[in-house]
């Protein structure tokens, strides 16, 4: 059974950084964060591939969020640095069994953490 929780986030200030959790058991998958502000569609926003070499952003996030992780402790996480008001959401953290990379979809899902910005 795969099972994902997220962790971090919480209430920055804008400019500040924020470092996300995933830990994950029942496999190695392609990991995804994704985010869903207020009233807005969810958007993937950076994913990394099984062993970690390849990852991909979304243009508004490159050079400002960087996706690592540490398949021996089960762990990706999300490096959010200069944090802007447009980046509170809440963040789930997902995973994919298949191959194409990156997944157009996922599979299994976290149940989300918040990230509050204030300016």
């Amino acid at each position: 059974q795969v099972r994902l929780v997220e962790s971090g986030g919480g209430l920055g200030q804008a400019g500040d950084s924020s470092k996300l959790f995933c830990g994950g058991s029942g496999g190695t998958f392609i990991v995804g964060w994704l985010r869903q502000a207020t009233g807005q569609e969810r958007e993937s926003v950076a994913a990394i591939s099984r062993d970690g070499r390849n990852t991909d952003y979304t243009d508004s996030v490159k050079g400002r969020f960087a996706i690592s992780r540490d398949n021996t402790e089960n762990m990706v996480a999300l490096q959010i640095n200069s944090l802007q008001p447009e980046d509170a959401a809440v963040y789930y953290c997902s995973a994919d069994h298949r191959s194409h990379f990156p997944p157009s979809d996922y599979g299994y899902w976290g149940q989300g953490t918040q990230v509050t910005v204030s300016s």
